[in-house]
């Protein structure tokens, strides 16, 4: 995690490097994020039934519908509040947050105010879980090593807790989650058969132990 100054390159902090390309981008979906990680629905229902029971406690008092009406004005006017905040946040937050995923790594870059990046390479993910919402965003959270560590504060919203309440990184609320796991696991996929060649390559062949023995006699 780091955070860095200037614009972003294309979504990116920095340009990437010879050989490196962008499988994906995209960028949370900001009435889902609001609705998942500001729980704008729980709070709605939250002021609806504190408007109502002023009201009833109201007019159980003896009042007129009026009165009534008038004492729950400012719960309404509370609750739009309120709810009106936490979506110019989500809205804020998903404009400034690009998610990337290249042949090589993903790359979450975000916040409103300060700039942040998280770089995590195939090399750094275990494994990624995906999951879709209701109203057809989903989320990929990515499962790094034991040792690492990650500030579940500085990154949120793009985190969940995990086992054991380790930080997870999180694509959150996208479009199209399917297709993003798909392109994920095709590209870790690829990561780990390079890999794999490259340890075969590197590995000494019989001629090469025979000459190094040689050379030890």
């Amino acid at each position: 995690m780091s955070r860095f100054k200037g614009k972003l390159n294309g979504g990116l902090p920095e340009k990437l490097p010879e050989g490196e390309c962008i499988l994906w981008q995209g960028a949370p979906d900001w009435r889902s994020l609001a609705r998942r990680a500001f729980r704008t629905n729980i709070v709605g229902i939250y002021f609806a039934v504190l408007i109502i029971w002023r009201i009833g406690g109201s007019l159980m008092a003896g009042h007129t519908l009026g009165y009534a009406l008038a004492s729950g004005l400012s719960s309404i006017a509370l609750g739009t509040t309120v709810i009106g905040i936490f979506c110019m946040l989500s809205w804020l937050m998903a404009r400034s947050t690009t998610y990337t995923i290249t042949n090589r790594r993903v790359v979450i870059t975000y916040g409103i105010a300060l700039p942040k990046s998280v770089n995590l390479p195939f090399s750094r993910i275990d494994a990624a879980d995906f999951r879709t919402h209701a109203e057809g965003t989903g989320d990929i959270a990515l499962k790094l090593p034991a040792a690492t560590r990650l500030s579940y504060l500085l990154l949120w919203p793009h985190v969940h807790a995990g086992v054991g309440g380790k930080t997870e990184p999180v694509l959150r609320c996208i479009e199209k989650p399917a297709l993003v796991a798909e392109i994920l696991a095709t590209g870790l996929g690829n990561s780990i058969a390079t890999t794999e060649r490259a340890t075969i390559i590197a590995q000494p062949t019989p001629a090469d132990l025979a000459g190094i023995r040689a050379q030890a006699a």
